[in-house]
């Protein structure tokens, strides 16, 4: 029995070895996908904020427009 767990520590420790190596290349996988989802993000964000300060003006001139707006 200790025969046979001794000749599994080899083959044990190249599996670590090899989960190690996967999970570095998964998390490295997952990083440069967000990066991609960062520059997505970031243009919806850019066009939100345009349509919004676009919203404000257009509020701002109908109050504006309004007997004593804009005070």
């Amino acid at each position: 029995m200790k025969g046979a767990a001794a000749s599994m520590d080899p083959v044990l420790a190249a599996f670590h070895d090899q989960v190690l190596f996967l999970k570095h290349n998964l998390n490295s996988a997952a990083i440069a996908s967000l990066d991609n989802e960062v520059v997505r993000m970031q243009g919806d964000v850019s066009r939100l904020i345009s349509d919004m300060e676009a919203a404000i003006a257009e509020a701002d001139a109908f109050l504006a427009s309004w007997p004593g707006g804009g005070k």
